[in-house]
């Protein structure tokens, strides 16, 4: 098959958020190998090729906050997100998205990269079990703190905190269990999927982990494209509030 990518204003118009959004819209960024590891020992950065960090800056591109997990944020040193200012000023934001990370027990400390390497300061979300110390720390290196549900993170508390902030635009970038909580809870409006064209085997993890929700989250195919031998897809879920779909673009 013949690698096709489509580029520029297309593409932007593919992954783009819906318009006049009133409430945060969770755009989720994943990539699975062809047999649906979300790694390879742990890593994702060999699933990954050019045509998939295009996509990945794009979404950061596009989004108003970069929201991931505390460990996929140690990680992938999320304190040195790259942005392309000038495609951010053409959809009218902000010269950087924000960076929210998510904490049942508050565990980065003032001193972490992820914190005081941070351009602007981050959102911390975390819960009221958290140590009251380690917030209050956080809260002085001047950190966005906020503090929803008791013994873990209420989720939609979290993405109604943001909203509150102007950061409806949410891209989401794991880890699994972040995904696996917001799929469990029915916030997730957007995939956007990288299927890498490799077989793992082995044991490695799923894009999400999460005790089964009640029921499924059907969802409808946007838009299909190819290229480097990757497939990139993405799926939104359909709601009664939301706008009706699109068809489907399909490259191939």
């Amino acid at each position: 098959m013949p690698a096709v990518f489509v580029g520029g204003r297309e593409l932007e118009d593919l992954y783009e958020y819906p318009a006049g959004l009133d409430r945060a819209w969770v755009q989720a960024n994943f990539v699975a190998s062809a047999d649906g590891a979300a790694t390879v020992n742990g890593d994702s950065e060999c699933l990954s090729g050019s045509a998939d960090r295009r996509i990945l800056a794009l979404a950061r591109d596009l989004a108003d906050v970069v929201m991931v997990g505390v460990a996929t944020a140690v990680a992938g040193a999320y304190q040195t997100i790259q942005v392309d200012p000038a495609r951010r000023a053409a959809h009218g934001l902000r010269p950087r998205p924000s960076l929210a990370m998510v904490t049942n027990r508050c565990s980065l400390g003032p001193d972490a990269p992820q914190i005081a390497d941070c351009p602007e300061p981050p959102v911390v979300i975390t819960c009221r079990d958290a140590p009251l110390a380690t917030r209050r720390d956080l809260v002085a290196a001047g950190v966005d703190l906020v503090t929803v549900g008791d013994g873990s993170v209420d989720l939609r508390g979290a993405l109604d905190a943001l909203a509150e902030r102007g950061l409806r635009r949410v891209d989401c970038e794991g880890g699994p269990t972040l995904f696996g909580g917001l799929i469990g809870e029915d916030l997730v409006d957007a995939l956007c999927l990288t299927v890498s064209p490799v077989l793992v085997g082995g044991l490695d993890g799923r894009i999400s982990t999460h005790p089964l929700p009640a029921t499924s989250r059907p969802m409808v195919l946007e838009s299909v494209l190819q290229a480097e031998e990757s497939l990139f897809v993405k799926y939104r879920r359909l709601r009664d509030d939301g706008p009706a779909p699109p068809r489907p673009a399909v490259t191939a």
